[in-house]
């Protein structure tokens, strides 16, 4: 709750509310004590009309708390915000989400911080239900008072700033590098005073600028930037989610008591107090605005009894009958103030002239505290802005986005006088349905997807034309799904579908229908929907059937041994027939090709169009192809088609998951990133980099979290196998099959069964590997079923199922002689070596050894090493099983695999060797992120170069360099190449 200065202070302080109580309550017990008359929030001050005072009404006026408004109770709440504010004064970053509902108390914390934050710059912007559909206006609004800082930056991130605010025109910029532009610069105006943005009503922020603050947030810690946002906790999205978080509760009840006999100064009899308190629900505002209207004899004893409703009803109530009482003109101009989300004085003014309306109008609203206009138009609540607005009638509210409009710049605000042109039409109009479209491709330009999806859904409801209208609905719908509204791009389908359609356009409703049944489940429903969309647009598109072949594929190979309806095998089928676009090969061609072949001739057959494919998308990722990326998931490894995996192509998987990751990167593909950044922590995990492998993930779970999409859990699950103990492992794991089975993914329930597999071989439980291996090898998943197989020849070897073993050597051994890699080679004659005996095991030994030596998958040669020197053991050959077991040991150490060095600790203390047990290598004791920049600034990148490719801010980097030499004992970045080990790859991402 707020009150001004003084209000706890003496008693015999002469004011205009005493007074007013005294005529009203000459009884001095009938008074409330004069200590609470100030107390009251908001700055609210008691006063009584002559109406009032005849009647004993109550009338509490609101005003804006000044600078010395301080918040009452809430101890722990204002202890969190001024302990951030003191963490940013000593140079570490904070981010904070404020959640709650409705009048809690959320914009008077940010007040209480912005008053308590000494030493510090404060920035503040605030959302706006009419501004969310335009693309980062929230972020220009809170950068806006920074831009002179923004000078600092690089050329290509001051462009992506100035295109996104419309400052500069040019193609859409890059989300990545927009929001690392926007971490710079907070990050240089902090440089020469702490700085702390406040944003409050974020759940009415744009969803670019969403995003982009999100983003930043998460990258802040070293900065002295402070990020506050204030949510409310209707906020369906859940915006935001994953970052520090304040939940606001309602007042303790002697708290709630105190702020309503502040606001009612008179006595209140028992049962109708409790009645209100019940009510508020310790909500502050509620509190405030309950009470509003009822007598005296009401409060008496007389309080009506009403239906029990949310505070918010109840508060949006109130504020209705206030602005209800007032005269038309003010009314009208209050919508009109309501209807601007800008709080322009100048606009409102102009507004007002041409609705013919007197600015004096504003004088009852300003007395009874509905608004205030000063520099900027705002209101007391943004309940009052939505009770003015939402209900007003249809006429009033057209009439005044029409006047609004008119006095709207035409060039400097094109958008938003588009817009308002939109909401004041009524009948279909083409003149302004056509200048949504071209706001739609403005806004597309700038970044804005979500936006450009808004403005085609409002010119799609204002087109005349019906053919047209549905054209543009089947638009909007494609541009809502990119924009990863998934909903609104279900209802934009429906909506085309009820018109006349085109059969292409028809086709292209039926393949958006099965796009938006696969993101939202990739279970078994998906393929037949793929497949009959391809169906359709064979006859018409080419392009279009085999980019829908190739999805029905992907869903097909995703449902796996759980998908119900069309196997991938009938995906396949039709895929080969699917007619060829004129012209060359495409990337889809390639890989369509290959994948089919794989199911309907078989793995030899599949090995060299597989290639081909291989060999395409790496010509083009090098050439950093933007539309690459689209199709680039299709060939790394956690993924529907994980091609190089199935070619035991190491090489490959390395150069595209790089690939990827860069060209994600660059082109701002935030919702293909994080896929991205899985595939490339799988190759690291192979590699044995666990340390980069874990930074990666955690990147890229930030990422998911930023976006709401679903994560690739598969590289972590695998990580965790290797890594943790088996408590942890398994409970992760268990869980994992229990989401794949609710969501019928039938690939990722056997990679499940795989990780199992891994888990206990690496323990020496030999039988339950079996289960697991048995299991996932029960359906040939594509990119994987070999993996399958290695695991299964081992677990079988080594628990005396020699006959599964054998069968599953022969199924590896087709796969691994066509595809004929050092990998393949490698890891099939260490299968073969489990089964063989004396002589000839020993040459299958070495050569796995030497061939998986010279790939990049260290994991499976240390692996070699122990499996060989276990038989040395048995053979007791005790000197020769000492030097393998020890280079296991030591490689399993430095890993991080605590399960598989402890099986070669085991078996070299079988030899009568005693091992000693030791930490990892010196990079281990670093954090992932540490080792990340760590390795990157080994290899000769600049601070601001690693902070371009981490997206963190060059100080940032400098603060964990920092902690990285006295964690390592250096002084400098040359000591780093002696220090950290050399790696065989590069560093990640």
């Amino acid at each position: 709750m707020r009150a001004f200065p003084g209000a706890a202070r003496g008693g015999d302080l002469e004011t205009p509310e005493r007074i007013l109580l005294r005529d009203a309550f000459p009884d001095p017990a009938e008074r409330a004590p004069a200590a609470v008359h100030h107390a009251v929030p908001g700055g609210a001050r008691a006063q009584l009309t002559s109406e009032a005072k005849e009647s004993k009404l109550l009338v509490v006026t609101a005003f804006w708390p000044s600078a010395g408004c301080v918040v009452l109770g809430r101890s722990r709440d204002r202890q969190t915000v001024e302990q951030l504010a003191a963490q940013v004064r000593d140079g570490r970053s904070a981010a904070l989400v404020v959640r709650g509902e409705t009048g809690i108390g959320k914009t008077a914390l940010l007040d209480h911080l912005a008053a308590h934050a000494q030493g510090c710059r404060t920035v503040r912007a605030a959302g706006s239900e009419a501004e969310m559909e335009l693309p980062f206006a929230g972020l220009h609004q809170l950068c806006a008072p920074l831009l002179d800082d923004a000078d600092q930056l690089s050329t290509p991130q001051r462009e992506a700033l100035d295109v996104a605010f419309g400052l500069a025109t040019g193609p859409a910029p890059n989300a990545f590098l927009l929001g690392l532009a926007t971490l710079n610069t907070v990050a240089e105006a902090a440089r020469e005073r702490p700085l702390i943005c406040l944003v409050d009503d974020a759940q009415w922020l744009d969803r670019a600028s969403v995003q982009v603050l999100g983003f930043v947030a998460r990258r802040l810690q070293a900065e002295s930037v402070g990020l506050v946002f204030a949510v409310r906790d209707s906020d369906t999205e859940r915006l935001l989610e994953g970052l520090p978080t304040l939940t606001l509760e309602g007042l303790p009840e002697d708290e709630a008591l105190a702020l309503l006999r502040s606001v009612i100064p008179g006595p209140i009899d028992a049962h109708v107090r409790s009645r209100i308190l019940a009510e508020a629900r310790g909500n502050p505002l509620a509190l405030m605005e309950l009470p509003r209207g009822i007598t005296m004899a009401d409060l008496g004893g007389g309080f009506p009894r009403r239906a029990s409703r949310p505070s918010a009803s109840r508060i949006e109530e109130s504020f209705q009958d206030r602005i209800g009482s007032l005269p038309p003109a003010t009314r009208r101009l209050l919508l009109l103030a309501a209807a601007e989300p800008l709080g322009d004085v100048t606009l409102l003014r102009r507004g007002a002239e041409r609705l013919g309306i007197s600015m004096d109008a504003a004088s009852p609203a300003l007395a009874l505290g509905l608004i205030e206009i000063g520099g900027r138009v705002r209101f007391r609540h943004p309940l009052v802005r939505s009770a003015c607005y939402d209900h007003a009638n249809e006429y009033d509210r057209t009439e005044v986005h029409h006047a609004l409009a008119e006095v709207t710049d035409p060039v400097r605000d094109a958008d938003r006088r588009a817009w308002h042109r939109a909401l004041a039409t009524v009948l279909p109009d083409e003149d302004v349905a056509g200048e949504l479209v071209r706001c739609a491709d403005r806004a597309r330009a700038r970044g804005g997807l979500a936006a450009a999806a808004a403005f085609f859904e409002r010119a799609t409801e204002l087109t005349p034309d019906r053919r047209t209208r549905c054209a543009r609905a089947l638009t909007a719908a494609e541009a809502a799904f990119d924009a990863a509204s998934v909903d609104s791009a279900h209802h934009l389908a429906r909506a085309a579908e009820a018109g006349p359609l085109d059969p292409l356009q028809s086709a292209r409703v039926r393949r958006l229908h099965a796009r938006i049944v696969f993101v939202r489940s990739r279970g078994s429903e998906a393929a037949p929907l793929f497949l009959e969309a391809a169906d359709r647009l064979a006859p018409l598109d080419a392009a279009l059937t085999r980019e829908a072949c190739l999805e029905a594929l992907a869903a097909a190979i995703f449902a796996g041994r759980l998908g119900g309806g069309t196997t991938v095998w009938e995906a396949a089928d039709f895929a080969r027939a699917a007619p060829r676009a004129p012209g060359p090969p495409s990337r889809v061609d390639h890989i369509l090709e290959g994948v089919s072949t794989r199911f309907t001739a078989g793995y030899a057959a599949a090995v060299e169009p597989l290639r081909g494919a291989l060999r395409a998308f790496q010509r083009e990722a090098g050439g950093g192809h933007v539309d690459t990326v689209r199709w680039l998931w299709l060939a790394c490894p956690v993924a529907p088609e994980p091609i190089a995996p199935e070619l035991w192509d190491d090489e490959a998987w390395h150069d595209l998951a790089d690939s990827a990751v860069r060209l994600a990167r660059g082109t701002g593909a935030l919702a293909s990133l994080p896929v991205a950044l899985t595939y490339r922590a799988g190759v690291h995990l192979q590699a044995g980099e666990f340390a980069e492998a874990s930074a990666l993930i955690d990147e890229a779970n930030a990422l998911n979290t930023a976006t709401g999409n679903t994560p690739p859990d598969y590289t972590s699950l695998l990580l965790v196998a290797w890594r943790d103990d088996e408590h942890q492992a398994k409970k992760a794991i268990d869980e994992a099959a229990r989401t794949a089975t609710d969501k019928g993914q039938g690939r990722a329930l056997g990679l499940a069964h795989h990780v199992t597999a891994v888990l206990y071989n690496g323990l020496s439980r030999y039988g339950a590997a079996l289960d697991g291996a048995q299991r996932a090898c029960a359906y040939e998943d594509f990119g994987f079923f070999g993996w399958y197989l290695v695991e299964l020849v081992e677990a079988g070897a080594r628990s005396g199922a020699q006959e599964v073993a054998h069968d599953a050597l022969d199924r590896l051994t087709e796969t691994t002689e066509a595809a004929g890699t050092n990998w393949a080679l490698g890891v099939q004659a260490r299968s073969r070596a489990l089964l063989e005996k004396e002589r000839d095991a020993e040459n299958f030994y070495r050569e796995a050894v030497d061939r998986l030596g010279r790939t990049r998958l260290r994991v499976e040669q240390a692996r070699a090493h122990l499996v060989y020197g276990e038989w040395l053991r048995r053979e007791n050959r005790k000197s020769d099983a000492r030097e393998q077991l020890r280079t296991a040991y030591d490689m399993f150490t430095d890993f991080g695999a605590s399960g598989y060095a402890a099986r070669a600790a085991a078996e070299l203390q079988a030899t009568g060797e005693t091992v000693v047990r030791r930490g990892t290598a010196a990079g281990a004791a670093l954090t992932p992120q540490e080792a990340h920049i760590a390795g990157l600034a080994r290899d000769g990148l600049t601070n601001p170069e690693i902070g371009a490719q981490l997206f963190l801010s060059p100080h940032t980097v400098e603060w964990h360099l920092r902690k990285v030499f006295a964690k390592l004992g250096i002084s400098s970045r040359r000591q780093l190449r002696t220090v950290l080990a050399e790696r065989p790859t590069t560093t990640p991402g």
